[in-house]
């Protein structure tokens, strides 16, 4: 295997990793701001209060996009798989 092809198979890999976790980033980014501002108009001073809408909208997500996700991570997963003939030589 040659360090082209190493370079080729992490760069896919770390694009898959990105593309796949994105979603659930975006929405804990959105409802840890949203919660923040909320904290900050009201004065609210509680530390925990983030975690649970932060949490309850990362399980929804999960359930929303989580057959997507599995799916590009078997993708993934089946392509290095049926090319690995290629990387032993």
């Amino acid at each position: 295997m040659t360090q082209g092809q190493v370079l080729d198979v992490a760069k896919e890999t770390i694009y898959t990793i990105i593309i796949t976790a994105l979603p659930l980033l975006l929405v804990s980014l959105t409802i840890g701001l949203i919660v923040s501002i909320f904290q900050t108009m009201t004065s609210i001073q509680e530390q925990t209060l983030t975690f649970v809408p932060k949490v309850l909208c990362i399980f929804t997500g999960l359930m929303l996009i989580g057959n997507w996700m599995l799916g590009n991570m078997t993708g993934l997963m089946i392509k290095l798989w049926s090319d690995f003939i290629i990387y032993i030589r």
